[in-house]
C-alpha cells in the first residue's frame, strides 16, 4: 500500500520548454556577450521568439544535445548549461596553446572566474576562434562518462588536448558558479534575481518565470493531485529547481497547496547538503537525496546520507518522474516508479523505460489514478 508520493517537477508537472530556452540563451551569452567571453557574434538581453528558437536550434543542435545529456543522466539546467560552455572553452584554449602555452598553462592551473574570462576571450577574438557544436555533441556522444562524472570529465579533455594537468573543472568550480548566475538571470528576471541572490543581475532581463507552462491544464493536475490527498496520501516533490522557481510558478498555477510544504525538496537543499557534508558531494539526481530528504525532512543530512540503502519499507513510496535520473535515483532508494511520457523525449521515451522494467508508465500525470487505482482502493 502507498503512503507517500513523490513527483519530479519539470516534465512531469511543468514543461521544460523555457528551461531549456534559457540554457540556451546561457550558453549563447557567456560565449558571445563582452561581459564574458564577447565571442564574434551577436548578442542582446532582450531577444524575440524568433531569436530564442534560432539560438537554441544552434546551440543544442535541434535540441539533439539536449537529448544527449538527458540520456547520460544530466538532469541539472546548471549543468547542461556548464558542460556545453566549459567544452567549447576548453577547445579555445587548445587553439590559444599554439600562440600562448605559457598563459594557457596559467589559466588551466587557476580558477576560472567571471572576471578571467573577457580576457581570455580577448585572446580568443585575436585569433579568430568560434563555438563548434557539433563537436561538443560528437565527443559527447563517445564518451563512456555518465551523470556527475560529466563534469570532471572536462579536466581529462583539458589534459588530452593541452597536456596540462587540472582539476579546476567540477561543480565546485568558480567557473560552475559562474554559469549557474548566468542562467539565473535569464530564468528568474532582474527584480527576482534581486530578491533571490541579494545583488545586480549583470543584465536586466524580464526572465521566464512567469511564462511557465503546466504539462497539461491547471484544472485538470490539480484535481489528480486532490484525487490522491483524498486517498490519503502524502504528497512530495523532489526537483532540481531552486526554491523560488519552484514554488512561485506552482503557486501562480494552484497547484502548490495539495503538496506539504516541508517534503517540497529542491536545488536550495541540495547546495546547501553539498555545503554542510562536501566530502559527499555532488548529490543532486540521479543522487538520491532529493527524494531521501523529502522523505524524511528532518533528519540532518550526514545522516541521510549514511542511511542504508534501499530503504525498509521504500515499497511504500512512489516517485514520478519523467527521466532515466528519477529512475535512478528510485531505484538506489528501493521505492517504486511511474514514469510520465512528458519529458523531452515525449513518447519516444516509453520503449526506455519499457526496456528498464518500468511497470506503470503514463502518458502524463493526469492518468496517474488509472495506474494507481487497484493499488489504492483493491
Amino acid at each position: 500500500m502507498l503512503e507517500l508520493i513523490l513527483f519530479d517537477v519539470d516534465g512531469v508537472l511543468l514543461s521544460e520548454e523555457r528551461y531549456f530556452d534559457g540554457s540556451a540563451l546561457t550558453v549563447w551569452e557567456l560565449l558571445h556577450s563582452p561581459r564574458y567571453l564577447g565571442l564574434e557574434g551577436s548578442f542582446t538581453a532582450g531577444p524575440s521568439e524568433g531569436e530564442i528558437r534560432q539560438v537554441r536550434r544552434q546551440v543544442f543542435l535541434d535540441d539533439r544535445i539536449l537529448h544527449l545529456l538527458k540520456s547520460k543522466g544530466v538532469n541539472s539546467n546548471w549543468d547542461m548549461v556548464y558542460l556545453s560552455f566549459s567544452f567549447q572553452l576548453l577547445r579555445g584554449l587548445r587553439a590559444l596553446q599554439v600562440h600562448d602555452p605559457s598563459q594557457v598553462q596559467k589559466w588551466l592551473q587557476a580558477p576560472i572566474d567571471r572576471d578571467a574570462l573577457p580576457i581570455i576571450g580577448g585572446r580568443l577574438r585575436e585569433i579568430g576562434f568560434q563555438p563548434d557544436f557539433a563537436a561538443f555533441f560528437d565527443i559527447l556522444k563517445d564518451t563512456p562518462a555518465v551523470q556527475h562524472q560529466l563534469l570532471h570529465t572536462l579536466n581529462d579533455w583539458a589534459r588530452e588536448w593541452t597536456g596540462i594537468l587540472t582539476d579546476r573543472f567540477g561543480r565546485t568550480s568558480p567557473l560552475w558558479s559562474v554559469a549557474m548566475h548566468a542562467f539565473q538571470e535569464w530564468y528568474l528576471g532582474a527584480d527576482h534575481y534581486r530578491e533571490r541572490y541579494g545583488r545586480e543581475p549583470l543584465e536586466a532581463k524580464r526572465g521566464f518565470l512567469y511564462d511557465e507552462i503546466p504539462i497539461r491544464p491547471a484544472g485538470e493536475i490539480r484535481e489528480v493531485l486532490d484525487w490522491l490527498r483524498g486517498k490519503g496520501l502524502l504528497l512530495g516533490m523532489g526537483t532540481g529547481r531552486p526554491r523560488m522557481e519552484t514554488r512561485i510558478p506552482l503557486s501562480a498555477l494552484g497547484l502548490l497547496e495539495p503538496f506539504e510544504s516541508r517534503r517540497i525538496v529542491t536545488a536550495d537543499d541540495v547546495l546547501e547538503a553539498e555545503q554542510a557534508v562536501p566530502e559527499y558531494a555532488p548529490l543532486a539526481k540521479p543522487h538520491p537525496y532529493t527524494y531521501l530528504r523529502a522523505i524524511d525532512p528532518q533528519e540532518p543530512a550526514v545522516r541521510l546520507l549514511q542511511r542504508p540503502l534501499p530503504l525498509v519499507g521504500g515499497d511504500r513510496i512512489l516517485i514520478v518522474g519523467d527521466s532515466l535520473a528519477d529512475w535512478i535515483a528510485a531505484g538506489r532508494i528501493g521505492c517504486r516508479f511511474a514514469a510520465t511520457l512528458t519529458g523531452l523525449s515525449g513518447q519516444k521515451a516509453r520503449s526506455s523505460f519499457e526496456e528498464r522494467g518500468v511497470e506503470w508508465i503514463a502518458d502524463d500525470v493526469t492518468r496517474l489514478p488509472d495506474l494507481l487505482h487497484g493499488v489504492l482502493v483493491g
